[in-house]
């Protein structure tokens, strides 16, 4: 019994030694963050739209008389001008035709010339002499048919362009109004590119546009920048020349077509591209770093701010496009919020925090730009 009273007394004497535990522990200091304090300012919006180059003229070249191909006068693959010659038809059943036409033409001009001395004089009756000058108008037409049909033997070029390859060679017979073409030409310079636009999104904007959210892209509206099939940037800028005034039934969508200069031959007919429009301009646009946003369980984007008591606020927001590294808001934040960028890891709603300030870098608008909302994915 003794022993058991020691061991208390030895155990009542350590915890009074010890007085961490009754102490009254420090308070854990405030996290340290860094923030950016947005700002307002123009943003261009533009979209990015898939698309295919175009021809602005494409002729197929067919016969217009039947006979032989003696010989061919162009390079597969060279550029032709309008009005060069591309192949040569056997012209000497043609020729005949002509030299006949002529011939009869001639004998009824002669015919009613002479009977036109004749009729003053009631040596020929005026039945005979207008028959003999009916006869030479129905001469003279045979004859210009034979001209052309002869005309018709030498093929020509009907537009400046590129030529492809040749679908008939030497020796080949060929016909009037036959249905494979003999070559075609393709004018590139300048080339269209045609894209299509979602119907929904044309609305949304022209709504934003009406009630004054956004304003015209003014003379930035009709400019287009072309992205090619391997990621680099095509040179040369391109205009809006128009939009379709119905909706693909198929798609829901809306074709536009604008036009580049192409004068090294860079674009060609069926080419993939993507299309960069400016749309319209947000006059205050607020800026926020990517990696402030962040997403919750549904897909919603937030971010945290510092309010005025360097209390750590949560803020739902609504996104538009992004612009090299940076989303534009379109809802939820203001000029002068201070969007938590660094430490978010160590934060947590209602939490003082220490916060410093980090200097944005000079948004650049992102070549890629679209008008979708990731906030509606």
């Amino acid at each position: 019994m003794r022993l058991k009273v020691l061991s208390v007394s030895t155990v009542l004497l350590l915890s009074a030694c010890d007085g961490s535990s009754s102490a009254p522990q420090a308070a854990a200091p405030a996290p340290a963050v860094e923030y950016v304090t947005l700002q307002s300012k123009p943003v261009t919006l533009t979209t990015s739209l898939p698309g295919r180059t175009d021809a602005v003229k494409t002729a197929e070249v067919r016969p217009q008389v039947s006979g032989v191909i003696l010989k061919r006068t162009f390079v597969e693959g060279s550029e032709v001008k309008a009005g060069q010659q591309l192949y040569q038809i056997d012209p000497a059943t043609y020729q005949a035709a002509y030299d006949k036409a002529l011939a009869t033409y001639k004998s009824a001009a002669a015919t009613s010339s002479r009977y036109k001395g004749l009729v003053s004089s009631n040596a020929v009756s005026r039945q005979v002499y207008d028959d003999a000058v009916a006869a030479t108008g129905e001469a003279a037409a045979d004859l210009e048919t034979a001209r052309v049909n002869l005309q018709y033997t030498k093929v020509y070029a009907p537009i400046t362009g590129h030529i492809g390859r040749s679908s008939v060679t030497e020796g080949a017979l060929v016909t009037s109004g036959q249905t494979t073409d003999l070559a075609t030409i393709s004018q590139l310079n300048p080339i269209y590119v045609d894209v299509s636009e979602s119907s929904i999104n044309l609305l949304n904007l022209r709504r934003a546009l009406a009630e004054g959210k956004l304003a015209s892209a003014g003379a930035n509206a009709a400019k287009v920048q072309l992205t090619l099939e391997d990621g680099s940037q095509y040179s040369l800028p391109g205009k809006l020349e128009f939009s379709e005034v119905t909706v693909d039934e198929g798609t829901g969508s809306v074709t536009l077509r604008a036009s580049f200069p192409n004068p090294d031959d860079v674009l060609l007919p069926g080419m993939f591209v993507h299309a960069t429009l400016s749309q319209a301009v947000d006059q205050n646009g607020i800026l926020a770093p990517q990696e402030a946003i962040m997403h919750n369980n549904k897909g919603k984007p937030y971010v945290y701010i510092v309010n005025a008591n360097n209390t750590v606020e949560e803020r739902d927001i609504t996104t538009g496009p992004m612009m090299s590294g940076n989303w534009l808001v379109t809802s939820g934040l203001s000029a002068g919020d201070k969007v938590i960028t660094d430490g978010l890891q160590n934060v947590r709603p209602g939490a003082k925090v220490n916060g410093s300030e980090r200097k944005a870098a000079e948004p650049k608008v992102d070549a890629n730009l679209s008008m979708t909302d990731p906030s509606a994915q």
